[in-house]
Parts: structure tokens; sequence; C-alpha cells
């Protein structure tokens, strides 16, 4: 739950600043918040949440 949460609000955050930098418009955007919403609904809902989930476990496991 924490890193879909984390992952809502850093694409919350990018949207916002392509917002106001001019390079999308509002009309865009909410087209691609609607693409997401209804995107969440549909059987492909699982496989994005696992393949984001080993992308993450992926990053956490780089070590420098």
């Amino acid at each position: 739950m924490a890193i879909s949460l984390s992952v809502v609000l850093l694409l919350a955050i990018i949207l916002v600043v392509l917002m106001r930098g001019g390079s999308i418009k509002a009309g865009p955007a909410i087209v691609a918040i609607l693409f997401g919403f209804f995107l969440a609904s549909t059987g492909m809902a699982p496989s994005i949440n696992r393949f984001l989930n080993s992308l993450a476990e992926t990053i956490n496991s780089i070590s420098f």
C-alpha cells in the first residue's frame, strides 16, 4: 500500500509540474487521469500491479 500511494503521489506531482510548465494542458491531463482510473478497473490491473511491484523490488535491491 505504501508503494502504490507513493507512486500515485509522484505521478500527481509530475502531472501538476507538467500542467504548470505548459507541457500539458488541463484537457489531456483529465483524459490521462480518467484513463488511469478506468484502467484500474480492468483485468489488466493485477498484471500492472505485479509489474510495478517487481520493478520497485528490483530498484530497492540495487546497492550502490
